[in-house]
């Protein structure tokens, strides 16, 4: 049974570190998922609730708005990088960048802020790291959708200590061509769909992506080619061939447009959507959003990939991605985070929900 001390609520850097050296390995969050609730269930100002392994405490001080801090449970297999360490600032581990030193920093203030000037939700969540339908959010929106509900909604992400506002869609397709099979030695009786796949290596070669200013936030668009399949044997000239096609696309793009889209650049091929997600606009104007941008000083930027706070958005609830991890550092055997910025962005989330000044 792993437990979280006072000492460790208290300052978020040992409780990342107390985090990291729980492992929680996508599909095993039950022991952190219990220490979690552990340490909240006895708080004069929370309520906590559980439904799976997926952890929610919330105020309820009848303030005129609510924020939510989101952070989720799980990281990826582990590396030869358990537990952590650290050398000077620099703590290593897994999940340090993705995303338990965000996540420790929505614990910490979770057990510690008692009288915040906005109402906060906090949201503890399993199975990030996999696929969609596995998703603690996922399911919670579909069960308890009002454990979700709020003004404004925080992602802590890695994002180095910037704010990345809104996110990317990402659409996956199978642009496919079709031939004749015929024995090699003969190939001029068959058609070779691996030849023809060049047309649709070309047309991606050629492609322009589209940037676009949403909000003050420029977000970049690409359509790439992340995989091929065809061939039968050593001596048989193919019949098919599938080129695998990501589209990452900005938020102003709903899902049925990036799709109309992608079917419009491969109008002369067989298309087949696999998979897709749509984007969340940045949603920079509302007051509570504009005043965390003051605390920090700094304008907010695109976030260029695809993160949860779609789901949020998909709510109508404006949320930005904001953390101390590196997300270039993300699932690397390397993982590490500074400690000096989990403390800094503690304390600005800290001043901002208690509305002290810059």
């Amino acid at each position: 049974m792993a437990t979280l001390t006072e000492a460790q609520l208290t300052d978020p850097v040992a409780l990342t570190r107390a985090l990291v050296d729980i492992e929680s390995v996508s599909g095993n969050e039950k022991t952190i998922a219990d220490a979690v609730e552990r340490a909240l269930a006895d708080r004069d100002h929370l309520r906590v609730f559980r439904q799976g392994n997926v952890v929610h405490a919330r105020t309820e001080l009848g303030r005129d708005n609510r924020v939510m801090l989101a952070g989720h449970l799980d990281t990826v297999p582990i590396h030869d990088n358990f537990p952590s360490r650290t050398e000077g600032d620099t703590m290593y581990g897994c999940g340090t960048s993705d995303m338990k030193s965000g996540t420790a920093i929505a614990l910490h203030l979770a057990a510690t802020l008692t009288e915040p000037v906005h109402d906060v939700s906090y949201i503890f969540y399993d199975c990030e790291e996999v696929e969609s339908d596995r998703n603690g959010l996922t399911k919670i929106a579909a069960t308890k959708p009002e454990w979700l509900a709020a003004d404004f909604a925080f992602l802590l992400e890695p994002t180095h200590g910037e704010v990345e506002a809104g996110c990317q869609g990402t659409l996956r397709a199978e642009v496919s061509t079709s031939g004749t099979r015929a024995h090699s030695a003969r190939s001029w009786l068959g058609d070779n769909a691996i030849h023809r796949a060049g047309a649709i290596l070309r047309t991606l070669d050629d492609y322009e992506a589209r940037s676009i200013d949403i909000d003050g936030c420029l977000y970049r668009e690409g359509l790439n080619a992340v995989g091929i399949k065809g061939g039968v044997a050593g001596n048989v000239i193919p019949d098919s061939c599938v080129v695998e096609v990501n589209f990452r696309f900005a938020p102003d793009r709903t899902a049925d447009a990036a799709i109309a889209h992608v079917r419009a650049v491969f109008a002369d091929f067989k298309v087949e959507i696999t998979d897709i997600a749509p984007g969340a606009q940045p949603g920079l104007s509302a007051p509570v959003v504009s005043e965390f941008l003051a605390t920090t000083g700094r304008p907010a930027v695109a976030k260029l990939g695809w993160t949860d706070v779609a789901r949020f958005s998909a709510l109508g609830i404006p949320a930005v991605n904001f953390g101390p991890g590196d997300p270039n550092l993300a699932h690397t055997r390397n993982e590490h985070v500074s400690c000096a910025r989990i403390a800094e962005c503690a304390d600005l989330l800290r001043r901002y929900l208690t509305g002290e000044p810059q």
